[in-house]
């Protein structure tokens, strides 16, 4: 193989695996608070503390019989109505009604006064 190939394949091989590395998430501990019995392998045997927590996974090898790189707790979200007025964005027109706006499945306070009355909920992660 010549030098302009090589040089080629390197940059494919280089952008795709910072691709894969920018999907990856690392885990939260409360999200690797799991008990024993509830672990999902996660890893392959013999795989190290490093190289598990790479894979976006959790490590605990405390407990001998168990899978010691495990799948983390999925995140808990929920939807709330914000409580800074100007953090609102607009769901709904002028005039909608509080039962028109929780038919869309946004939030409704008709004050303060310059600010959406109808708005979209907000996401966070528990």
């Amino acid at each position: 193989m010549d030098l302009k190939a090589i040089c080629v394949l390197s940059v494919i091989l280089v952008v795709a695996l910072s691709t894969l590395a920018e999907g990856m998430t690392s885990s939260t501990r409360c999200q690797c608070k799991l008990a024993p019995s509830e672990r999902r392998n996660c890893g392959y045997p013999g795989i190290s503390a490093e190289e598990c927590k790479k894979a976006g996974c959790c490590f605990n090898a405390s407990v001998p019989g168990i899978p010691w790189c495990f799948a983390p707790k999925a995140k808990r979200v929920t939807k709330v109505c914000p409580n800074d007025p100007y953090l609102r964005v607009n769901c709904g027109f002028p005039g909608i009604t509080a039962k028109e706006c929780e038919r869309k499945g946004c939030c409704f306070r008709a004050h303060p006064a310059g600010v959406p009355w109808c708005f979209y909920h907000r996401t966070v992660e528990e």
